[in-house]
């Protein structure tokens, strides 16, 4: 699985449970809804360390939180 692709998986993972939309998200966030969407539809190669630490935040975790997740498993998850 591409990074992209498993950042977008686990982000859309949290916000359904913690009940939250996509659009509160941004908000949350200050990034353009528009912008929120590309990332979550892997418009983007790879999102900036910025917006990731951005929506991360937003979804009131720790980065260590996040990130401690199957999607995020370094043998099978393709780094380009």
């Amino acid at each position: 699985m591409k990074l992209n692709k498993a950042f977008s998986l686990r982000v859309r993972e949290v916000l359904k449970e913690k009940k939250m939309t996509q659009y509160k998200l941004a908000q949350e966030t200050g990034l353009y809804h528009s912008t929120m969407t590309d990332i979550l539809n892997c418009k983007y190669q790879t999102p900036n360390f910025k917006n990731v630490a951005l929506i991360i935040k937003a979804l009131g975790m720790s980065m260590g939180e996040f990130f401690d997740s199957e999607f995020f498993n370094f043998e099978e998850l393709e780094i380009e």
